[in-house]
């Protein structure tokens, strides 16, 4: 019996620290594949906030409601279920039970996403939503999570154990996505993301901003492995604080 509770208790202290990472940035610097590689690398929960500000406006135009009319977005914010995956290796979103994680991803949804987000009443909605996940992470058994997105530090999670900040030059940020998709446009790819950059960063509730207390971790000549190192290596060094 004290063999057993000896080793439990050794366990116990070699576990690592449960860790809150939040994760910021604007479209196009590696936030989504930075994210899932470093909590599938370190065994923690992945969390895509954007996937769910996406599945919110997917829901708005399957069911008629005029996304540019802010009021009429906030009267339907509290009506689809929407239910969010954190395994980050095959994390999954659902609305009201039907998987949404492939029409989210749709151009139409895509044009109108920022204007859904900047509703007060969706950010409130969602952001609830979001806290709730990432505490139910950090209490579960795995220890913590991944959270990644454009107000986590500032607005979600203030709180997070380690806020990251990525950045990348426009030119690059429109490169790789232009890489995403084939036969996009790579001037049409880089004017769409400055204004979706103007839209996220202007918005009244919760922009797009680094936190005073972030860590910030410049993308533009870095590989995608490289990126993935410097994240996790911060992370460790949290955890190893802890």
């Amino acid at each position: 019996m004290s063999t057993t509770v000896e080793t439990a208790s050794a366990a116990a202290r070699t576990a690592p620290a449960a860790v809150i990472v939040a994760i910021d940035g604007p479209s196009g610097t590696g936030k989504s594949s930075t994210s899932k590689a470093v909590a599938a690398q370190l065994g923690l929960s992945y969390l895509d906030t954007g996937a769910q500000y996406r599945a919110i406006t997917w829901w708005m135009l399957n069911n008629g409601i005029d996304v540019q009319d802010a009021m009429e977005v906030a009267t339907a914010a509290a009506k689809p279920v929407i239910v969010s995956g954190t395994d980050p290796a095959a994390p999954t979103i659902t609305v009201d039970g039907e998987d949404a994680s492939g029409p989210i991803r749709t151009q139409e949804v895509t044009s109108r996403v920022s204007a859904v987000s900047a509703v007060p009443e969706v950010r409130a909605r969602i952001t609830e939503l979001q806290r709730s996940i990432a505490a139910a992470a950090a209490a579960a058994a795995e220890g913590g999570i991944v959270v990644e997105g454009r107000d986590i530090g500032t607005t979600v999670l203030p709180d997070a154990d380690l806020k990251i900040f990525l950045t990348a030059s426009p030119e690059a940020r429109a490169a790789r996505r232009s890489g995403e998709v084939r036969g996009s446009d790579l001037a049409a790819t880089k004017e769409a993301l400055i204004k979706r950059d103007a839209a996220d960063s202007g918005r009244k509730t919760s922009p797009l901003a680094k936190a005073d207390d972030a860590v910030e971790v410049d993308t533009t000549e870095l590989t995608l492995p490289q990126v993935i190192e410097c994240v996790v290596t911060l992370v460790e060094e949290k955890r190893a604080a802890k």
